[in-house]
């Protein structure tokens, strides 16, 4: 349950950091970054790499638990940058091509959904920075 919480720490923290991130960047407050897929840093890789780094200082690094984990967080890693960047890079031609053409009514796509290989690095790196703090102050 322990590694569950670190991860979920990770998870909000970087999450909230989102939302001070875009902030400052775009200069408006928009809570909605709170909950966003995508952006600066990927909580996606944070959450994963939180769990995994922490089930392997926890269990060991050559446990089959932390094999378990270290599959799911490349599996879902690899998904948030490859197959979900697509997909933001998708939903922007779709946005161009309606505003291109008036008559053409759609709903809105989101268009942060995916991530870029720095808000992968910064995930991962909060992630495992988080997981070694965590082990080091619980054990």
């Amino acid at each position: 349950m322990v590694a569950l919480i670190v991860a979920l720490v990770a998870q909000f923290c970087c999450q909230f950091f989102k939302v001070g991130y875009y902030w400052i960047a775009r200069g408006r407050f928009d809570p909605r970054w709170l909950t966003s897929a995508g952006g600066m840093p990927s909580a996606h890789a944070a959450f994963v790499t939180a769990l995994a780094v922490f089930v392997g200082l926890r269990s060991g690094f050559g446990s089959d638990i932390f094999a378990v984990s270290a599959v799911f967080a490349s599996i879902v890693v690899y998904d948030a940058y490859r197959l979900r960047g697509t997909v933001e890079r998708h939903a922007r031609v779709l946005q161009a091509l309606v505003a291109a053409h008036p008559g053409v009514t759609s709903e809105e796509l989101h268009d942060m959904v995916g991530h870029t290989l720095p808000e992968i690095v910064v995930g991962v790196a909060a992630g495992g920075g988080i997981a070694l703090a965590a082990w080091l102050i619980l054990r």
